[in-house]
């Protein structure tokens, strides 16, 4: 174990949007991919990763869906009100795992979404962590461009040192919930979070098939990504 994380760890999963984009008339996390719904073989793996204590799962109390699942009655799974906003879930869940581990503890928000993590990349991400929290991320490889109001180019921007966030992402319980009570406005991830309060988490490398369910284009993308893990053994 990395020796900066000396408290126990919790999966923090917010899950109480309802997922417009997908416009599949139920909340995207229940969608199913082979044969599973998305909640399943998210939740699947992070249980499946020793490091983790607990999974909190930050659900809307109207989710009618969640508790007709197993897994919500793993002993390693419990549950938390939602709220308004993806941030506010997240700050419900972490504040269960502040009571739950006390200030020690450390918490790995990851998208309910995102079905493919790799356990490789939840054990990078631990290794390399440092006191600062960590997040899987990606090189970016494509050109950028910077558009006007007119949406025409003002400037190509120098891709050497852009990096596109993925999750999970990792810190420590209390400078977490500390940043997430602050103004959240604009905030659009957990280290975003945490550059407001001056902090500058540290950039992990992931895999590309760490996709987000987003559109109803992905599902397709995601069903190639987990059959070639399969075949690969890389899950």
């Amino acid at each position: 174990m990395n020796p900066v994380i000396r408290g126990p760890v919790y999966a923090v999963v917010p899950a109480a949007g309802v997922g417009e984009r997908m416009k599949a008339g139920i909340p995207k996390q229940y969608l199913t991919l082979a044969g599973k719904t998305l909640a399943e073989h998210t939740l699947g793996r992070l249980l499946s990763f020793s490091p983790i204590d607990s999974v909190i799962v930050s659900v809307s109390s109207q989710d009618p869906w969640w508790p007709t699942l197993p897994v919500a009655s793993h002993r390693r799974v419990s549950t938390v009100a939602g709220g308004k906003t993806r941030a506010e879930s997240v700050r419900n869940g972490v504040a269960q795992a502040l009571m739950d581990g006390g200030e020690e503890a450390w918490v790995l928000v990851h998208d309910m979404a995102r079905p493919l993590v790799r356990l490789s990349d939840i054990q990078a991400l631990m290794e390399q962590c440092d006191e600062q929290g960590a997040i899987l991320a990606l090189p970016v490889v494509d050109t950028i461009k910077q558009s006007g109001d007119d949406l025409h180019i003002d400037s190509t921007v120098d891709r050497e040192r852009i990096w596109r966030a993925l999750t999970p992402q990792l810190f420590p319980a209390a400078r977490l919930y500390e940043a997430l009570s602050a103004d959240l406005d604009g905030v659009t991830d957990e280290a975003s979070a945490i550059e407001r309060q001056g902090g500058r988490p540290r950039l992990v490398a992931g895999q590309s098939d760490n996709i987000k369910i987003t559109v109803p284009e992905d599902l397709p993308l995601a069903r190639f990504y987990l059959a070639r893990q399969f075949e690969t053994g890389e899950q």
